[in-house]
C-alpha cells in the first residue's frame, strides 16, 4: 500500500520536473535555448529538437509509406533522407507547413544519374513541396494519423505539436532526415 509519504514525494518529484521545464525567461532571465537543428528518424518515426547537443523537445511522426532510402521521385511517397533546412513558415491545410529545401544539390545529383542510367524514366520529374506539418484536415484523422504513414514525403505530426515545433524554429534550421 503507497502511503501518504510516498505520494507526496511522487507529488514532489513531479512538480520539480515540471519546475525544471519551465522555459528559462519564466524561471528568472534565463532565455530559452534556440533550435538550431532538428532530426526526423523515420525508422523510429520521431523528431527531435535540438539546442547544441541538447535535445529540448521529441515526439512521434507520420511520414510518407514509400519506405526507406532517399526520396527517388515525384509521387514515390518517400520522405527525403539528407540535410535540409526550413526554407518558409506559414500556414496550410496541415495547420502550419514549415516547407523544406527539397531537392537539394545531393538530391538533383541523385536523381540526374538514376535517370542517365535509365533507373528512371526520362520524364521523371524529381518533385519539391516537401515539409513539417500538423495533421490532415479531416476531423476522424485527427487521433489516428500518426498510427500510419500516410504522407506524400512529408513529416506530420500533430496539429499542438506544429504550431509548438513552428514557434521554436526559424527559417534556416538544419533538419537531418535518417532511415
Amino acid at each position: 500500500m503507497v502511503g501518504w509519504r510516498t505520494r507526496a514525494g511522487v507529488m514532489l518529484a513531479l512538480a520539480s520536473v515540471a519546475f525544471l521545464s519551465v522555459s528559462g525567461a519564466a524561471r528568472g532571465g534565463e532565455p530559452e535555448p534556440k533550435v538550431d537543428r532538428i532530426l526526423v528518424k523515420k525508422a523510429a518515426h520521431t523528431i527531435t529538437l535540438f539546442a547544441g547537443d541538447r535535445a529540448l523537445y521529441e515526439t512521434t511522426v507520420a511520414i510518407g509509406p514509400g519506405g526507406s532510402g532517399p526520396k527517388r521521385k515525384e509521387g514515390d511517397s518517400t520522405t527525403p533522407v539528407g540535410r535540409y533546412h526550413i526554407v518558409s513558415k506559414g500556414p496550410s491545410k496541415y495547420r502550419v507547413f514549415l516547407g523544406l529545401d527539397y531537392p537539394n544539390a545531393d538530391d538533383k545529383k541523385r536523381f540526374a544519374l538514376a535517370v542517365k542510367e535509365g533507373n528512371l524514366p526520362k520524364n521523371a520529374r524529381i518533385g519539391g513541396d516537401v515539409g513539417i506539418h500538423g495533421a490532415p484536415p479531416q476531423r476522424e484523422w485527427k487521433s489516428i494519423h500518426k498510427s500510419t504513414d500516410w504522407t506524400l514525403g512529408c513529416v506530420a505530426v500533430d496539429d499542438e505539436e506544429i504550431d509548438a515545433i513552428a514557434k521554436k524554429v526559424r527559417v534556416g534550421t538544419i533538419v537531418d532526415i535518417e532511415d
